[in-house]
């Protein structure tokens, strides 16, 4: 399996109604062009060589013999397509009752027909007066293909190294209570196919995308819809080719009112197997189901069609981004309110760069009193510059402050860390991480010390990105009695202050947030050049973006390097050149085993997207566990 990707294709061709000849004909050409872009499984509309609206014209003989001998067309085509399975509907008569079914074609051959179970017959559907629901045991029927097993209870299970497993379900049984998909998504399933023939209606496809988003995720499966075309008779009902495919909650393509087209899209089994594998409560069962043997042949290299977004924390519509950031801060605030009543914390501390971080952990700090109805000046905030803090940085956290305010006090710890070195024999010429810990430990101790005295709570600003590098000072900004942002991802830390200041009506404050977002990320650890940030933290760890991007897949997907790798390399293609790709993920991948012991010591802080490294809940790794196979995989891309 080439990184767990399956092209998968949904196809809605031209109808010809009646002449099975001319609908076989149709679908074949799309098989053979769906194949020469690597497609491995490909779902036509119910009924798709007959048509659907064709009545009492199913009670005749020569149409059900059609029928077959349009099927017998498509093997043959399909004979010419290893390693390709196509799902394609006819009418099936047996033991004198018809059935609607999917015949599955592989290699060539019949691998069963999968009957409709639910047969509607109410509003604009008469179906129960030409067919028979499927039998509620498979049995074996007699075709001119031989000896076919039929059913609704059969999967489909592909190579081992592909990892597929099929289901069908044809039209109504998407709509009922209790769908067919739920019990096989219990057996394994792990991809559905439904052939359908829904009518249009105003509206009506927004119901479907939801039923489909709904049922992909709550089955943790991707789902493949063929809806029949504007071929179909309009006497009563009007057909639009409603094609989609979705995967886990997702619509990854959609498209409607475009007759003779088919659409595709790669689905990721691997990361469908590893999510189910993840939730111990998705339970598997051991039903009667009987399970056959389709080839999907061998993976080859095809190009992914798929796109990636470059943020995986971040939507791109700017109505979902404002819910979240409200949603989030809401979160951070509720959280830190929480852990005020249950100290009886009279005071909050916390220390003030002029950063983004600290600036966040600021302005959740001040909702969380808003919500206690407590005075901001129950907030300390304290400035603490030296060697490397700039004039626009503690002007900045000064300025916000005294806005908002909190009580704002300013020590300048130069003197003491100087007094340190002189006590440990450290020059302070000697610009190493001695040099930059002493400062960022001084800091913490103070912002402690000042807690004690006034029964406060030091409130922590580490976001979740720098636990994930561990860049952060142990026992130093590491440390803190709660920490407010470490569920925040630093992609997404900016996105918050941005909301903050569209929602403040404080020009004072709106201008000190637009000054600090425009400021380069630092640690302010080394001395200014000019009076200028020298030190920018991305120069060192690499492009945040990147990181949260491998962060997301690595943890939250279990993707391997090379898959983070090569998903990465479509999803920033043009902005970073796959070389530095590839450096940045290797530093991430280092930097993420080797900094563990910091995570497994951290102090609380509320989740707040869909990745934490929590050591009590999301993320238990030990310490201690060895990079070398992961960044050798990385090395050899």
């Amino acid at each position: 399996m080439f990184d767990g990707f399956l092209k998968v294709a949904s196809a809605s061709p031209r109808v010809f109604l009646g002449d099975t000849e001319k609908n076989s004909q149709e679908i074949i050409k799309m098989m053979n062009s769906a194949y020469k872009e690597g497609v491995k499984a490909m779902v036509f509309p119910e009924l798709s060589i007959t048509g659907y609206t064709l009545g009492d014209l199913f009670f005749s003989s020569a149409l059900l013999e059609n029928a077959l001998d349009g099927l017998e067309n498509i093997l043959d085509a399909s004979s010419k397509l290893p390693g390709m399975v196509v799902f394609v509907g006819l009418p099936i008569m047996s033991k004198g009752k018809i059935y609607n079914t999917s015949a599955v074609v592989n290699n060539g051959a019949v691998i069963a027909f999968i009957a409709k179970k639910n047969i509607p017959n109410y509003l604009e559907y008469y179906e129960s007066r030409w067919f028979t629901p499927s039998p509620g045991e498979n049995e074996i029927i007699s075709t001119r293909f031989g000896e076919i097993l039929m059913g609704h209870k059969i999967l489909l299970q592909s190579e081992r190294e592909w990892g597929a497993i099929f289901s069908v379900e044809i039209c109504e049984d998407l709509w009922v209570p209790s769908s067919n998909s739920v019990e096989a998504a219990l057996n394994g399933a792990n991809v559905i196919f439904n052939l359908s023939a829904s009518d249009e209606i105003v509206l009506k496809e927004d119901r479907r995308y939801q039923m489909i988003r709904d049922i992909s995720e709550r089955l943790i499966v991707g789902y493949v819809y063929a809806d029949a075309s504007d071929g179909e008779s309009s006497t009563d009902m009007v057909f639009a080719s409603n094609l989609i495919i979705g995967e886990n909650g997702t619509i990854l393509k959609k498209s409607i009112f475009e007759s003779g087209k088919y659409i595709t899209a790669d689905i990721d089994l691997q990361m469908l197997n590893l999510q189910r594998a993840r939730r111990n409560t998705y339970e598997h069962r051991d039903s009667l189901y009987d399970i056959l043997p389709i080839s999907l042949g061998k993976a080859d290299d095809s190009k992914l069609e798929r796109a990636f977004d470059r943020s995986a924390f971040i939507p791109q519509d700017e109505e979902t981004l404002k819910r979240i950031c409200e949603r989030a801060t809401r979160i951070q605030a509720i959280g830190l309110k929480r852990r005020i009543e249950a100290t009886g914390s009279k005071k909050l501390v916390l220390g003030v760069s002029g950063g983004l971080d600290s600036t966040l952990a600021l302005l959740s700090s001040v909702k969380a009193l808003d919500f206690l109805m407590r005075p901001h000046s129950d907030l300390i905030c304290v400035s603490m510059p030296s060697f490397g803090t700039t004039e626009r940085t503690k002007s900045n956290a000064q300025k916000l402050s005294e806005s908002l305010s909190v009580d704002y006090r300013e020590i300048d710890i130069t003197e003491t860390v100087r007094s340190h070195f002189r006590d440990i024999g450290h020059s302070e010429e000697v610009f190493d991480v001695v040099f930059e810990n002493a400062q960022a430990r001084e800091r913490t101790q103070i912002l402690m010390d000042i807690a004690n005295g006034v029964n406060g709570l030091v409130v922590g600003t580490g976001d979740l990105s720098e636990l994930a590098l561990g860049f952060a000072t142990y026992n130093g900004d590491h440390m803190s009695s709660y920490g407010i942002n470490a569920g925040i991802p630093k992609s997404m830390v900016r996105n918050l202050v941005s909301y903050y200041i569209d929602e403040s009506e404080n020009e004072m404050e709106r201008e000190a947030l637009e000054d600090i977002l425009k400021t380069p990320v630092s640690p302010e650890l080394l001395p200014a050049k000019d009076g200028v940030i020298s030190q920018e933290t991305e120069n060192i760890v690499g492009p945040y973006e990147l990181h949260d991007f491998f962060l997301y897949h690595f943890v939250k997907n279990g993707f391997s390097p090379k898959k983070i790798y090569r998903i990465a390399s479509i999803a920033f293609d043009g902005k970073y050149e796959k070389g530095e790709i590839k450096k940045w993920l290797i530093v991430f991948l280092r930097r993420f085993f080797t900094q563990q012991f910091k995570r497994s010591a951290l102090p609380d802080g509320p989740k707040v997207v869909s990745v934490s490294l929590s050591p009590r809940s999301d993320w238990r790794m030990p310490s201690d566990a060895l990079k070398d196979q992961w960044i050798k995989e990385a090395e050899n891309l």
